[in-house]
């Protein structure tokens, strides 16, 4: 059926839609297809939308710090491809850019991902509707992949609904919602999106060999990820935080963080700054974690089975992850080299010891030949250089 998507939705009255100019050609280049018509009606006339305060649908545009369409696409058909993984192989879906695979065009607030069905056919305008639905209410009829023989407004149409409405929905769907369009709240002030230009590889085909296979040591990481000019450390000195913890650090560590400072590993190991002074020092950030795991270790001491420093072959942390996990020494013995490495995970059992130094360990994580809870893990479908890197920080980071 056609179905014009003014038809059932209405402009909200705070935040009404506004489109954001779309180079179509540019896209659809970008792309390897052309995307349907319905689509980029809705886009030329509303821009990046909230349908009925719960369906985002994202168009091609950007907002500074917030969303960029392509990152969107990239992250998006990433997670895709590897929670389709688990589903029989004569039901698994091909994810974009495959060909026919599922291209994304949308999300909601229940974390549900909106897709076309690119191998249906190849007109775009036949494209089908496909939901990645997150946590699924049992007997609600809802697969956790559900393919509908509905186009992205159609979709939507009966999204929009009376719980008495007749004919029924085709299967169970999403809703009912109002048909309330508003701009997107956290794109208030989308600019048109323009593809990435191609990035040549900043390695060379030696030079990848060294990094990802053949390389060892800090030979591997400056190439996985090039120290920068000025590492941070703050204003104080080695000796200084030595003198306050009372003992010194692997040599190991001091080396490296010589060489490149503060700051975060392919955005998500973050180490602390070592020598600032004051209230955000090394001991003080050290203290802190500590205290949490002291704290969860006298309610839970089945699942916290290390001690904390200063005890003796206590944990000393000294990196912490996005997602709360930490990384550190068992500080075991008088010799501070010796040191075994250990993560606390914040979601999984505690593991034993890793069986490499740090700078092992760096390489080997971001090689993806890693792996361990704590320590976010690549897909075997990645490229391990497009995530490996190292930001510096300066003063202005809490860490």
């Amino acid at each position: 059926m056609s179905v014009d998507f003014a038809a059932f939705t209405t402009s909200h009255d705070e935040r009404p839609p506004a489109p954001v100019p779309v180079d179509w050609d540019l896209v659809e280049e970008w792309l390897g297809v052309r995307l349907p018509r319905d689509y980029k009606r809705l886009a030329e006339r509303y821009g990046p939308v909230d349908l009925g305060e719960y369906f985002w649908i994202h168009v091609p545009c950007v907002e500074d710090g917030r969303f960029d369409y392509g990152e969107w696409l990239r992250e998006t058909h990433r997670e895709a491809r590897i929670e389709a993984r688990d589903l029989p192989a004569g039901e698994r879906f091909a994810v974009h850019p495959e060909p026919g695979g599922l291209l994304a065009w949308g999300c909601t607030r229940g974390s549900d991902t909106l897709f076309w069905d690119t191998s249906v056919s190849a007109d775009p305008d036949e494209w089908t509707v496909v939901v990645r639905h997150q946590g699924s209410v049992p007997g609600s009829g809802l697969l956790d992949w559900h393919a509908y023989d509905l186009t992205l407004t159609e979709y939507l149409r009966h999204a929009v609904r009376e719980t008495w409405e007749l004919p029924s929905p085709p299967g169970p769907l999403m809703g009912p919602v109002s048909g309330s369009v508003a701009r997107t709240a956290f794109l208030p002030t989308a600019a048109p999106w323009t593809p990435p230009a191609e990035v040549p590889p900043r390695l060379t085909d030696a030079q990848r060999r060294v990094a990802l296979e053949t390389g060892a040591g800090l030979d591997a990481l400056r190439l996985l990820s090039p120290p920068p000019e000025r590492p941070y450390l703050g204003g104080g000195t080695w000796e200084g935080l030595f003198a306050e913890l009372g003992t010194r650090l692997p040599g190991e560590y001091v080396r490296l963080m010589d060489l490149y400072g503060a700051g975060c590993w392919s955005e998500w190991l973050r180490f602390l700054t070592p020598l600032r002074t004051g209230e955000r020092r090394f001991v003080t950030h050290v203290e802190e974690v500590l205290g949490a795991y002291r704290s969860a270790r006298g309610r839970f001491p089945e699942d916290h089975p290390l001690t904390a420093w200063p005890e003796p072959g206590g944990f000393l942390p000294f990196a912490n992850s996005i997602d709360a996990d930490h990384l550190g020494w068992l500080t075991e013995g008088d010799d501070p080299d010796a040191w075994p490495l250990v993560v606390w995970p914040r979601h999984a059992p505690q593991g034993a010891p890793l069986g490499h130094g740090l700078v092992d360990t760096l390489v080997a994580w971001q090689r993806g030949t890693l792996v361990t809870h704590g320590l976010a893990g690549l897909d075997e479908e990645d490229d391990p250089l497009e995530f490996a890197g190292f930001e510096a920080w300066d003063d202005r980071a809490h860490w």
